[in-house]
C-alpha cells in the first residue's frame, strides 16, 4: 500500500510539474509583430510624402495661400523625419532577434516596446494626417481654378 501511495504521490508531482512547464503559444500577433505592423502600413507612404513636398514646394510664396502650402509641406518634412528618427531609435533599443524572431525581452526592453508602439502609432497619424492634409489643400487648389 505504501509503494502505490509513493508511485501515485511521484506520479502525480510528474504531472503537475510537466503542466506547468507547458505553455500556451500566444494568440494572435505579439506586441512586436503589432508594432511592425504599424511601420509595414506606413512606410510606403514615405515616397508619397516626398511627392506632395515637390508639389507644395513650387507653390510657397509670401501669400496667405502660399504660406498653407509652406505649412503643409513643411508637416509632411516633420512626418518623414519623424519616421526616420523613430526607425533609428528602435533599431538601437532592439535587435534582429527581438524584431524578427520573436526573442523574448528583458523587463526593460518590454517598457521601451510599451513606449515604442505608443510613438509608433502617434507616427502613423502624424504620417496619415500630413498626407491627407496635403492632398486636401492641392484638390482645394484644383476646385479654384
Amino acid at each position: 500500500m505504501r509503494k502505490i501511495l509513493s508511485t501515485l504521490a511521484c506520479t502525480l508531482l510528474i504531472f503537475c510539474f510537466s503542466c506547468k512547464e507547458a505553455k500556451k503559444a500566444p494568440e494572435g500577433p505579439t506586441q512586436m509583430e503589432q508594432v511592425m505592423a504599424i511601420h509595414d502600413e506606413v512606410m510606403p507612404k514615405m515616397g508619397k510624402l516626398g511627392k506632395l513636398v515637390g508639389q507644395l514646394k513650387s507653390k510657397v510664396d509670401t501669400t496667405a495661400v502660399g504660406q498653407e502650402y509652406e505649412t503643409a509641406m513643411r508637416d509632411l518634412q516633420a512626418a518623414h523625419k519623424s519616421m526616420m528618427d523613430w526607425m533609428r531609435d528602435f533599431g538601437d533599443r532592439f535587435d534582429s532577434d527581438e524584431i524578427m524572431n520573436g526573442k523574448e525581452l528583458s523587463e526593460q526592453k518590454q517598457i521601451w516596446l510599451d513606449e515604442e508602439e505608443a510613438k509608433v502609432k502617434a507616427l502613423k497619424e502624424q504620417i496619415n494626417g500630413s498626407i491627407e492634409r496635403a492632398e486636401a489643400l492641392l484638390t482645394e487648389e484644383k476646385v479654384e481654378e
